[in-house]
Order: structure tokens, then C-alpha cells, then sequence
């Protein structure tokens, strides 16, 4: 449904441009790409090919050009993931003043909060610091009863080995 509307969309788009005004095809890819993750659907070539209205052979094409160029991904045959870039990490500090308030310097840019506003944007820093511990812990959880799962299988097996195994009493004092 999604893709439809979207279809939708873009058709609108290539109707309102000026004809003269021609967009490549690695761009109409790219922008193909970009505009499924927006509507969170999976940028598959078929996909793509649908809504660029480009033969299967020139978007493979512009989708192995686009991967060779670091814009996209190739997650499976045939579905791509747009690659992420960020600007250069800049420079970060944070000054904690006598009376309460809250300096960060990040660049260029200086900004100062309130001791209340400093409490909150903590408390929503914690929210993601939570969350990653969270995801560490349970996956350190899940290793740890796989790893306790197998031991205990283990130990039911050489137990069921050895009740198998086990001598009749009566029988055990004639074999002395």
C-alpha cells in the first residue's frame, strides 16, 4: 500500500517537472532508495525498478554504481540499504558552573542550561544509555542459558546413558 502511494507521489513529481528538465537515472535511483526507507519498505531492485519506471538491467546498473560509490548497501541479492554519513565528530565539553548551570561546548556552538534543563536532558541521555546496557546485558543473558542449556542437555544424556547402563543388583553380586 505504501509503495503504491508513493508511486503515486512520484508520478505526481515527474508530471509537475518541467520536460526539459531530465534527472538522471542514478539520481532517480538513489531518490527511489531513499523514499522506500522514508515510508519504511525495503528497497528491493524490482522495487525500484517500479518506481523509476527504469528497465531491470539499468537499475542493477545504477544500484551497483551507487554501491561501488559508498551511497548504498547490498544487505541480500537485490535489496539495498542506504549508507549512512555523518559530518566529522566535533569536539565536545561540558563545564559544570558554581551555581548549578550546565556549559556544553560542541564546535562552535556554546550552550548553556539551566540546572533543571541540564536534569532533563540527562534523564534523556540516561533513556539511550539504558537502553544500549539493556541490549548488552540480555545478550550477555541469552549466551550464558545457551551456553547452561547445552550443559544440562549434556548431563541428561550421560544420565539416561547410565540408568540404561545400571546393573541389576542380584545380578551384580554374581559377577564377583
Amino acid at each position: 500500500m505504501k509503495v503504491q502511494a508513493l508511486m503515486q507521489d512520484t508520478n505526481t513529481l515527474e508530471h509537475a517537472e518541467e520536460p526539459a528538465k531530465l534527472i538522471p537515472s542514478k539520481q532517480r535511483v538513489f531518490e527511489a532508495v531513499r523514499e522506500l526507507r522514508a515510508v519504511e519498505q525495503i528497497a528491493t531492485r524490482e522495487t525500484v525498478a517500479e518506481l523509476t519506471g527504469l528497465k531491470l538491467s539499468v537499475v542493477d546498473d545504477r544500484l551497483r554504481t551507487l554501491v561501488d560509490d559508498g551511497k548504498l548497501k547490498r544487505l541480500l541479492r537485490g535489496i539495498y540499504e542506504l549508507v549512512e554519513n555523518f559530518p566529522e565528530p566535533r569536539t565536545i565539553s561540558k563545564t559544570v558552573l558554581p551555581n548549578g548551570a550546565v556549559v556544553y561546548d560542541i564546535g562552535d556552538d556554546v550552550i548553556t542550561l539551566s540546572p533543571q534543563e541540564a536534569r532533563t536532558l540527562a534523564e534523556l541521555s540516561m533513556g539511550a544509555a539504558a537502553t544500549a546496557v539493556m541490549i548488552q546485558s540480555t545478550n550477555q543473558h541469552l549466551f550464558l542459558a545457551t551456553e547452561l542449556a547445552a550443559k544440562v542437555e549434556k548431563l541428561e544424556r550421560e544420565l539416561k546413558a547410565h540408568k540404561a547402563h545400571r546393573v541389576n543388583e542380584k545380578q551384580g553380586s554374581l559377577l564377583l
